[in-house]
């Protein structure tokens, strides 16, 4: 054994290792545009875009900046655990904003980091990139960053993302901390490699959801039907609204509930209100009669006071639903 081996692992044995690496993993990396100064004006949200994946839709983001600013500016913060500063130009370039900090947080110590958590609660919209949500949640739940967002909303503010980034926004999450998982497998077994994060951000008007994005593309409406009948079997609750996001596609909440889709694609609302008939390991899903709202870009849909009326149904039997759904 080396000398310098020898030395290392004494080091390690005493925690002194640790110690010395700690200061690196620790670093968050920054990349500002615009003024560095917090504008702090009076908000008027709060308000959500939740965007589907593929290329961003600009109007909603905007939207989003639009609903809270009034006649002020506002200052952006994007999360992202992967990737670099590419969102800092395009929204540097937007109406009424200030600047643009992208905030590159990969573990819990850089989540509790005080001046990075007080970067992101001076903000006065955040917006998580795409990536990947079990790398989201196990990275920002029960951390002070949680916290930090949750007091953006709390002013006021607006909290927008794309693909994974809008996925830990519902209420009930689809984690991915399994394998992949699509439509006919989770159709074919509803709970192999299917696991949820609950008690993330818990938005008013975002309880009882769950978003799945990347939706028509990826033929993704089984997956969500397996996720609604999951939340009621396990008894997480009676019903369940699943919120299906195009690609290029998005869909903004305002502070009433009401939310509208805006891009090239339809969203899907996809009600469970019901316990299902068959939900059980190893088993085919049977499950009747889930209430499917498509609206289409331009049209809205009200998540407080849901409506019961211009939904169609369709069921899935032993695992194969009985018609196209979309």
């Amino acid at each position: 054994m080396t000398k310098y081996l020898k030395i290392a692992l004494t080091l390690l044995m005493t925690g002194t290792l640790t110690l010395l690496l700690t200061p690196a993993t620790a670093k968050v990396m920054r990349y500002l545009m615009g003024n560095p100064a917090d504008v702090n004006p009076t908000l008027a949200g709060p308000v959500y875009n939740l965007g589907g994946g593929g290329p961003d839709v600009d109007e909603a983001i905007q939207w989003m900046i639009n609903k809270v600013r009034g006649s002020t500016k506002v200052d952006v913060v994007v999360i992202r655990s992967s990737g670099d500063d590419g969102y800092n130009q395009p929204m540097y370039g937007m109406r009424g904003v200030d600047s643009v900090e992208t905030l590159l947080i990969t573990n819990k110590q850089q989540a509790n980091k005080l001046d990075t958590v007080n970067k992101i609660k001076n903000a006065e919209v955040i917006f998580f990139a795409g990536g990947d949500q079990c790398k989201y949640v196990q990275t920002f739940k029960g951390t002070q960053l949680e916290t930090a967002v949750k007091a953006v909303i709390a002013r006021g503010g607006a909290v927008g993302g794309t693909s994974a980034g809008a996925m830990i926004q519902s209420e009930f999450i689809y984690n991915a901390c399994g394998s992949a998982v699509e439509t006919r497998d989770a159709l074919e077994d509803p709970y192999r490699d299917i696991k949820f994060t609950y008690n993330l951000f818990n938005w008013t008007n975002l309880k009882g959801t769950l978003i799945d994005t990347h939706f028509d593309t990826r033929e993704r409406m089984g997956r969500i039907m397996t996720f609604i009948a999951r939340q009621i079997k396990d008894g997480v609750s009676k019903s369940a609204l699943g919120i299906g996001l195009s690609e290029e596609t998005s869909v903004v909440v305002d502070k009433n509930g009401i939310a509208k889709v805006i891009g090239k694609g339809a969203a899907y609302f996809v009600l469970g209100d019901r316990p299902p008939e068959v939900c059980e390991p190893r088993t085919p899903l049977t499950y009747s009669n889930y209430k499917i709202w498509k609206i289409r870009s331009g049209g809205t849909f009200n998540l407080r006071n849901r409506p019961t009326t211009g939904y169609y149904t369709r069921s899935v039997k032993r695992g194969r639903i009985d018609s196209n759904p979309y």
